[in-house]
Protein backbone atom coordinates (compact mmCIF):
# COMPACT_ATOMS: atom_id res chain seq x y z
CA UNK A 1 0.00 0.00 0.00
CA UNK A 2 1.28 3.68 -0.89
CA UNK A 3 -0.16 5.81 1.75
CA UNK A 4 1.71 7.78 3.87
CA UNK A 5 0.58 9.38 7.13
CA UNK A 6 0.72 13.08 7.44
CA UNK A 7 1.71 14.36 10.84
CA UNK A 8 0.73 17.93 11.12
CA UNK A 9 1.96 19.87 14.18
CA UNK A 10 4.14 23.25 15.26
CA UNK A 11 6.90 23.43 17.03
CA UNK A 12 5.42 25.63 19.60
CA UNK A 13 2.57 24.02 20.06
CA UNK A 14 2.72 22.42 23.63
CA UNK A 15 -0.10 19.38 22.90
CA UNK A 16 1.91 18.77 19.78
CA UNK A 17 4.72 17.86 22.43
CA UNK A 18 2.13 15.72 24.46
CA UNK A 19 1.24 13.90 21.46
CA UNK A 20 5.28 12.80 20.78
CA UNK A 21 4.68 9.68 22.51
CA UNK A 22 1.43 8.29 20.93
CA UNK A 23 2.73 9.12 17.26
CA UNK A 24 5.98 7.99 17.92
CA UNK A 25 3.89 4.49 18.57
CA UNK A 26 2.41 4.68 15.46
CA UNK A 27 4.82 5.39 13.85
CA UNK A 28 6.82 2.15 15.21
CA UNK A 29 3.85 0.28 14.68
CA UNK A 30 2.55 1.22 11.11
CA UNK A 31 6.72 2.19 9.49
CA UNK A 32 6.66 -0.93 8.08
CA UNK A 33 3.44 -0.65 5.56
CA UNK A 34 3.03 3.14 5.79
CA UNK A 35 5.45 6.32 5.22
CA UNK A 36 5.22 8.99 7.83
CA UNK A 37 6.26 12.71 7.08
CA UNK A 38 6.00 16.06 10.06
CA UNK A 39 4.45 19.27 8.24
CA UNK A 40 4.56 22.04 10.06
CA UNK A 41 1.08 24.06 10.26
CA UNK A 42 2.35 28.06 11.26
CA UNK A 43 0.45 28.12 14.52
CA UNK A 44 2.67 31.70 15.15
CA UNK A 45 3.37 33.55 12.24
CA UNK A 46 6.04 36.04 12.18
CA UNK A 47 3.82 39.22 12.60
CA UNK A 48 2.17 37.85 15.47
CA UNK A 49 5.00 37.30 17.64
CA UNK A 50 4.62 38.18 20.88
CA UNK A 51 6.51 38.42 24.15
CA UNK A 52 5.86 35.19 26.14
CA UNK A 53 4.55 37.85 29.26
CA UNK A 54 1.72 38.08 27.27
CA UNK A 55 0.38 34.71 27.48
CA UNK A 56 2.18 33.30 30.38
CA UNK A 57 -0.72 32.27 32.03
CA UNK A 58 -2.32 30.84 28.90
CA UNK A 59 0.28 28.18 28.91
CA UNK A 60 0.59 27.41 32.20
CA UNK A 61 -2.49 26.25 32.47
CA UNK A 62 -2.35 24.48 29.22
CA UNK A 63 0.79 22.74 30.36
CA UNK A 64 -1.02 21.70 33.13
CA UNK A 65 -3.78 20.05 31.09
CA UNK A 66 -1.77 18.32 28.19
CA UNK A 67 0.16 16.77 31.08
CA UNK A 68 -2.91 15.79 33.32
CA UNK A 69 -4.25 14.04 30.43
CA UNK A 70 -1.25 12.67 28.68
CA UNK A 71 1.36 12.31 31.03
CA UNK A 72 4.24 13.46 29.04
CA UNK A 73 6.22 16.07 31.46
CA UNK A 74 7.40 19.46 30.56
CA UNK A 75 11.43 20.02 31.38
CA UNK A 76 12.33 22.53 34.01
CA UNK A 77 14.30 24.70 31.81
CA UNK A 78 11.49 25.30 29.76
CA UNK A 79 8.63 25.78 32.78
CA UNK A 80 11.28 28.35 34.37
CA UNK A 81 10.67 30.87 31.38
CA UNK A 82 6.89 30.43 32.15
CA UNK A 83 7.16 30.99 35.48
CA UNK A 84 9.45 33.90 35.11
CA UNK A 85 8.11 35.71 31.97
CA UNK A 86 9.88 38.81 33.44
CA UNK A 87 13.01 37.37 32.69
CA UNK A 88 12.40 35.99 29.12
CA UNK A 89 13.05 37.27 26.03
CA UNK A 90 11.60 35.17 24.02
CA UNK A 91 9.18 36.29 21.12
CA UNK A 92 7.48 32.59 20.09
CA UNK A 93 7.35 32.47 15.58
CA UNK A 94 6.64 29.14 13.57
CA UNK A 95 8.65 30.22 10.93
CA UNK A 96 12.02 29.41 11.98
CA UNK A 97 11.61 26.12 13.68
CA UNK A 98 9.67 25.25 10.40
CA UNK A 99 12.39 26.05 8.59
CA UNK A 100 14.95 23.95 10.84
CA UNK A 101 12.69 20.94 10.08
CA UNK A 102 12.59 21.52 6.32
CA UNK A 103 16.04 21.48 6.25
CA UNK A 104 16.50 18.72 8.67
CA UNK A 105 13.81 16.69 6.62
CA UNK A 106 16.06 17.12 3.21
CA UNK A 107 18.84 15.74 5.07
CA UNK A 108 17.26 12.60 6.89
CA UNK A 109 13.39 12.66 5.16
CA UNK A 110 13.42 9.00 6.45
CA UNK A 111 13.42 10.87 10.20
CA UNK A 112 10.78 13.03 9.67
CA UNK A 113 8.58 12.50 12.31
CA UNK A 114 12.15 12.00 14.90
CA UNK A 115 13.15 15.46 13.79
CA UNK A 116 9.97 17.35 14.76
CA UNK A 117 9.83 16.07 17.66
CA UNK A 118 13.55 16.62 18.49
CA UNK A 119 12.67 20.07 17.58
CA UNK A 120 9.62 20.06 20.35
CA UNK A 121 12.29 19.29 22.80
CA UNK A 122 14.47 21.25 22.38
CA UNK A 123 11.75 23.67 23.09
CA UNK A 124 9.70 22.15 25.88
CA UNK A 125 12.48 20.03 27.26
CA UNK A 126 15.50 21.69 26.91
CA UNK A 127 14.15 25.40 26.97
CA UNK A 128 15.81 26.59 24.03
CA UNK A 129 14.60 29.56 22.13
CA UNK A 130 13.65 28.41 18.64
CA UNK A 131 14.01 31.61 17.24
CA UNK A 132 17.76 31.45 17.77
CA UNK A 133 19.92 29.27 14.83
CA UNK A 134 22.25 28.15 17.82
CA UNK A 135 19.76 25.94 19.21
CA UNK A 136 20.10 23.68 16.49
CA UNK A 137 23.50 22.87 16.71
CA UNK A 138 23.10 19.65 17.98
CA UNK A 139 20.60 18.45 15.62
CA UNK A 140 22.87 19.52 12.91
CA UNK A 141 25.76 17.86 14.17
CA UNK A 142 23.75 14.75 14.50
CA UNK A 143 22.79 14.69 10.84
CA UNK A 144 26.36 15.22 9.77
CA UNK A 145 25.66 19.01 8.81
CA UNK A 146 27.84 21.91 9.46
CA UNK A 147 26.17 24.42 12.38
CA UNK A 148 27.01 27.29 10.64
CA UNK A 149 25.85 26.43 7.09
CA UNK A 150 22.91 25.36 8.89
CA UNK A 151 22.39 28.40 10.90
CA UNK A 152 22.66 30.04 7.49
CA UNK A 153 20.22 28.93 5.53
CA UNK A 154 17.88 28.51 8.28
CA UNK A 155 17.46 32.40 7.59
CA UNK A 156 17.83 32.15 3.79
CA UNK A 157 14.21 33.21 2.04
CA UNK A 158 14.64 30.16 -0.17
CA UNK A 159 14.29 27.76 2.93
CA UNK A 160 11.89 29.97 4.73
CA UNK A 161 9.48 29.75 1.84
CA UNK A 162 9.68 25.95 1.75
CA UNK A 163 8.14 26.62 5.10
CA UNK A 164 5.34 28.36 3.64
CA UNK A 165 4.73 26.22 1.81
CA UNK A 166 3.61 23.86 4.49
CA UNK A 167 1.87 26.62 5.89
CA UNK A 168 -0.28 27.01 2.70
CA UNK A 169 -0.73 23.11 2.69
CA UNK A 170 -2.32 22.63 5.82
CA UNK A 171 -4.25 25.68 5.18
CA UNK A 172 -5.49 23.86 2.09
CA UNK A 173 -5.96 20.78 3.75
CA UNK A 174 -8.24 22.38 6.07
CA UNK A 175 -6.44 21.82 8.86
CA UNK A 176 -6.67 24.88 11.35
CA UNK A 177 -5.32 23.25 15.38
CA UNK A 178 -2.58 20.74 16.16
CA UNK A 179 -1.64 18.17 16.10
CA UNK A 180 -3.36 16.58 13.46
CA UNK A 181 -3.24 13.23 11.40
CA UNK A 182 -4.00 12.20 8.05
CA UNK A 183 -3.81 9.21 5.94
CA UNK A 184 -2.88 10.11 2.31
CA UNK A 185 -3.44 6.96 0.16
CA UNK A 186 -4.04 9.27 -3.09
CA UNK A 187 -3.18 13.04 -4.48
CA UNK A 188 -6.16 14.09 -3.62
CA UNK A 189 -7.47 11.52 -1.26
CA UNK A 190 -7.04 11.80 2.60
CA UNK A 191 -8.64 10.73 6.12
CA UNK A 192 -8.68 12.43 9.20
CA UNK A 193 -7.11 9.58 11.52
CA UNK A 194 -6.74 11.98 14.52
CA UNK A 195 -7.68 16.31 15.71
CA UNK A 196 -6.29 17.11 18.71
CA UNK A 197 -4.24 15.28 21.41
CA UNK A 198 -5.91 11.96 20.99
CA UNK A 199 -4.46 9.09 23.34
CA UNK A 200 -2.89 5.99 21.38
CA UNK A 201 -5.84 3.33 21.40
CA UNK A 202 -8.36 5.84 19.84
CA UNK A 203 -5.54 6.89 17.21
CA UNK A 204 -4.81 3.09 16.02
CA UNK A 205 -8.65 1.90 16.06
CA UNK A 206 -9.28 4.59 13.36
CA UNK A 207 -6.45 4.12 11.71
CA UNK A 208 -7.16 0.11 11.34
CA UNK A 209 -10.69 1.28 10.19
CA UNK A 210 -9.43 3.10 7.79
CA UNK A 211 -6.80 0.85 6.56
CA UNK A 212 -9.31 -2.30 6.66
CA UNK A 213 -11.75 0.06 4.13
CA UNK A 214 -8.41 0.76 1.74
CA UNK A 215 -8.46 -2.68 1.41
CA UNK A 216 -11.05 -3.63 0.29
Amino acid sequence: MHATILYIQDALCGWCYSFSMVIEQIRSKYESILAFEAISGGMIPPDFARPIADKANYIAEAIKQATELSGVAFGEAYLHHIQHPETCFWKEESLTPATALCLLKAAAPKQSVQMAISIQRLHMWQGKDLSDGDSYHELADNLGLDAEDFKRRLASEEWQEEARYEFALVKQLGITGFPALLLQSAPDKFYLIARGYTPFNVVDATLQRVLLELER
